[in-house]
């Protein structure tokens, strides 16, 4: 059940992930009409927003753009900094939209920044402990399940309330770049469209296999609660 259990997660994580590379690769060919790069756009997006100290920088590496809030810098891969495609603008766009979130004190952004440092620890605990658990025996079965349940829970809250922090910055991506013409109306923002779309699975599929591990974990215990 383990088993089936990890390879029914991962296989989720890798449709959602195939989707993204997908439509992204796809929309990267098609040239957005307004002829900006992703710098250029998300540049004007900022100013447009009022936000004067959060700045643009390149990063290797494909779809690692993320925004920085503890350096307020917005990081696009090369491809999306200095690319003119349909598919770098809406991700340009996109991290905008988390940086307009930040200055705005957008409360599910903010709990997600408070809640990185737990998080990451968590994410330790689940790697590591069923290892140490298997070859030191030094924890009984209720502790190593209740640890477990623990931090699982800690890494499904996260991606739980990762989700309206992703929709909500793809939200306003599609609304800035429709109002601001920086792609047209039809085929180019119906490419924006798929783009963020898909990558908003991803986040989907990250709180979904966090749920499952989250139950596994939880149901033991509940159940063992009920026979005593």
């Amino acid at each position: 059940m383990t088993l089936i259990l990890f390879l029914a997660t991962l296989a989720i994580s890798m449709i959602a992930a195939a989707r993204v590379k997908a439509n992204y690769f796809r929309f990267s060919q098609v040239p957005a009409s307004s002829g900006l790069t992703g710098a250029e756009a998300a540049q004007e997006i900022l100013r447009q927003a009022g936000i004067v100290d959060v700045s643009i920088v390149p990063q290797d590496g494909l779809l690692a753009d993320h925004y920085d809030p503890i350096h307020k810098r917005l990081v696009l891969s090369r491809e999306n900094h200095f690319g003119r495609s349909v598919a770098a603008l809406g991700v340009a766009a996109h991290e905008c939209g988390h940086a307009i979130q930040h200055a705005q004190a957008y409360l599910p952004l903010q709990a997600r920044m408070a809640a990185i440092g737990l998080t990451t620890f968590a994410s330790q605990i689940v790697m590591w402990l069923p290892l140490l658990g298997m070859f030191s025996g030094l924890l009984s079965t209720y502790t190593g399940l209740t640890i477990m349940a623990v931090s699982w829970g800690v890494i499904m809250a996260f991606n739980l309330v990762t989700l309206p922090v992703e929709f909500d910055a793809s939200r306003r991506a599609k609304q800035i770049l429709a109002r601001s013409g920086f792609v047209a109306p039809g085929a180019e923002f119906q490419g924006v469209n798929k783009v963020l779309n898909a990558a908003g699975w991803t986040y989907v599929a990250a709180f979904l296999t966090s749920l499952v591990y989250f139950l596994w974990f939880l149901l033991p215990l509940l159940s063992g609660q009920r026979r005593n």
